[in-house]
């Protein structure tokens, strides 16, 4: 049985994952006590096939009952229950503004005397060590809901056997690194196709833009020890066990060299028959 306990900060898009979820065939259960997981974990076992594949969602709605959540993941360890966690996750900006657009009351606004910023903060903070026992966590901060689908299905769609999924992000550093990068790589160091001035207005999908970055010797040197050390680590996450590696390479805007080179990569694992997605975070933004 496959068994995946879903949790993050409100207004993450919980609700959007688990339509997702339900669609690549996933019984899945919304907020649900930590106290109840174990229950509801044998229940599905003793199915017998016809719950392979289970999530549940418990969040700081509980209130204080959240807070079993530890000592409940302890208890599964001990005896031996296999499960995942799935974090979500969104900066505090786009969280306050989801909530203020669907005026929805946040969980914890009330603790924090009507301050939907202190609540934030505060649940993040609540939720910090369940973030860092995390097997996936998905920073929805810039993903539509088409993207977020689309990242859920490239996780769990496959087999559980798979090898690990790798994510390949591009950004502009001016925006602030992805939260849940794995590895960043740093290619503002490399010439840049923003100072041509015909070149300004495309991006790293372009031909011209692409031809520009891959011209150099710079470049040339970077491409081949990265994608030396990308093919010596990506083994040593697999005997490890990792399910997800978020590899994030990063330029001034996010708009010419790491979009150039995170295709490459994407490439150039999917020769190698990996699992892996690319998403290019800033390319839209000015």
């Amino acid at each position: 049985m496959e068994f995946l306990i879903i949790t993050g900060l409100s207004g993450a898009g919980k609700s959007r994952a688990i339509d997702a979820l339900e669609d690549i065939g996933f019984y899945c259960v919304d907020n649900i006590p930590p106290k109840l997981i174990i229950a509801f974990y044998e229940m599905s076992n003793q199915a017998k096939g016809s719950l392979s594949r289970v999530a549940v969602v418990t969040d700081i709605r509980g209130g204080d009952m959240f807070s079993s959540l530890f000592e409940t993941l302890d208890q599964m360890d001990n005896e031996n229950k296999e499960y995942k966690i799935l974090f979500l996750d969104a900066n505090d900006y786009v969280l306050m503004n989801r909530f203020k657009e669907t005026r929805r009351k946040h969980p914890l606004v009330e603790n924090c005397l009507g301050s939907l910023e202190q609540a934030v903060k505060l649940e993040r903070d609540v939720l910090k060590p369940v973030r860092e026992r995390a097997d996936y966590i998905i920073d929805t901060s810039y993903l539509s809901p088409a993207q977020l689908k689309e990242r859920i299905s490239s996780l769990f769609l496959g087999d559980s056997s798979d090898a690990l999924m790798i994510h390949c992000v591009s950004f502009g550093f001016k925006y602030g690194i992805p939260a849940e990068a794995d590895l960043v790589f740093d290619v503002r160091c490399l010439p840049n196709p923003y100072y041509v001035e015909e070149l300004r207005n495309l991006t790293g999908l372009d031909e011209p833009v692409r031809s520009y970055v891959m011209k150099w010797e710079q470049t040339q040197g970077f491409i081949e020890r990265f994608l030396s050390l990308i093919d010596y680590m990506l083994p040593l996450y697999c005997d490890e066990g990792k399910s997800q590696l978020v590899i994030a390479i990063g330029c001034t805007g996010g708009h010419h060299r790491s979009v150039a080179l995170a295709q490459l990569l994407y490439n150039h694992l999917l020769e190698q028959n990996m699992r892996t997605s690319v998403n290019h975070r800033d390319i839209q933004k000015q």
